[in-house]
């Protein structure tokens, strides 16, 4: 506003109703107002606020020790798996080395068998014998012929048959559903099955 305009104007004019009352003794109406009765107590909400902290807190603890026990276990079954491939590995390892030409053949001297060096052949189409059969001799020596094999060095040579008189697997599962023939003991050396 402008000087002059401001002193025109004075204070009866631009607030009437500060200055100017009807009545003089008139004062205006105020009275205290009572606190609602709905109000809840500010201790309940801090309350229920630190019980959902605590609810997180305890959730969050409890999800990361789950979480630690399945890495625990994760890796003791790595472990294991490794293990577990170790010893497969070395099984097979001595498998192969068992079921090597010269295992089987020294396996079969120990159990008496005598090696052929002129075998015969039969083809099946027409039943034709190939080769001339004849008896084999003791004198012969089978795995004599054969390169040594240095890993077969401390395996010991099978000279018996298992104690339930079938070889384990496959000839025991094939005989499971006859009867067992009863145990023939040996006294000097293999029998011989009686043929036609």
């Amino acid at each position: 506003m402008s000087d002059n305009l401001a002193r025109v104007l004075n204070a009866e004019t631009l607030r009437p109703e500060w200055n100017a009352r009807p009545d003089g003794d008139e004062r205006r109406h105020i009275e205290i107002v009572s606190p609602s009765t709905h109000k809840r107590p500010r201790i309940v909400y801090a309350l229920s606020a630190v019980g959902c902290v605590g609810a997180i807190v305890v959730a969050q603890l409890l999800l990361s020790v789950g979480i630690s026990q399945g890495a625990y276990e994760i890796s003791a079954l790595r472990a294991s798996q490794v293990e577990l491939g170790r010893t497969a590995d070395s099984v097979s390892e001595d498998l192969i080395r068992v079921s090597s030409p010269q295992s089987l053949a020294a396996n079969a001297e120990a159990l008496g068998m005598i090696n052929n060096s002129t075998p015969a052949y039969l083809r099946l189409s027409d039943g034709a014998v190939l080769g001339a059969p004849s008896s084999a001799s003791g004198g012969q020596a089978g795995a004599a012929s054969l390169v040594p094999n240095s890993l077969l060095t401390g395996v010991p040579l099978v000279t018996q048959l298992p104690a339930g008189g079938a070889g384990a697997g496959v000839a025991a599962g094939s005989a499971a559903g006859a009867a067992a023939p009863a145990a023939v003991a040996v006294t000097d050396g293999l029998p011989s099955p009686t043929t036609r």
